[in-house]
């Protein structure tokens, strides 16, 4: 069955969280949504991640990334641009480029901030860059929903955006929700039409 990745990296548990709502948009806009998870990234190069997560979304393996009809990339702000985690794992993926295999699949992006201001169109910028390589086609948020010209919080064209607050503990306001969720059903739409046509 066709489903729609979702793929995030997460410290507090706020990428996590819209990761999960823009799962619950991609069901309910009619296909399955794979939740997966990168591991952080150790400065000891002798430290491992064990091989499941003691918590959370499994982690994301090749397969997953190769076999799905769309994809939504979501990490934390780090200084304007994706958390290492993401980007480390996204560096790993050169065989599946080569293969060409995300090549016209759509994909998407998603992030929380702990500031307004933190970064947050630059770094869903920066993860949408290797998706432009992969030949992804980019799916954003249009204004036709009404949230991106009311919210005081966060939502982007560029895709959902939250501000986590700077200890990270403000939880999602019904406007950043319905964003992701609207993310998520947009995303399995166009992949669904996209499968019809090939």
């Amino acid at each position: 069955m066709s489903y729609i990745l979702v793929l995030y990296y997460s410290r507090y548990g706020n990428t996590a969280e819209m990761a999960r709502l823009i799962a619950r948009g991609a069901e309910a806009g009619g296909m399955e949504a794979r939740l997966r998870t990168v591991p952080p990234v150790s400065a000891n190069h002798e430290a491992t991640a064990p091989p499941v997560p003691d918590e959370g979304a499994p982690y994301v393996t090749e397969d997953d990334v190769r076999d799905c009809a769309g994809l939504a990339l979501g990490s934390p702000t780090r200084f304007g641009n994706m958390a290492a985690p993401m980007k480390y794992f996204i560096d790993g993926t050169s065989g599946l480029w080569m293969a060409g295999a995300l090549a016209g699949k759509p994909g998407a992006v998603f992030t929380s901030t702990g500031s307004l201001h933190g970064g947050q169109e630059t770094t869903l910028i920066s993860m949408m860059l290797p998706l432009l390589h992969h030949g992804m086609l980019l799916v954003g948020l249009p204004y036709a929903e009404p949230d991106l010209m009311t919210t005081r919080e966060g939502g982007t064209p560029y895709g959902p955006s939250h501000l986590a607050g700077p200890d990270s503990d403000f939880p999602l306001s019904e406007s950043e929700a319905r964003l992701c969720k609207a993310l998520g059903r947009r995303l399995a739409e166009i992949a669904t039409r996209l499968e019809a046509r090939s």
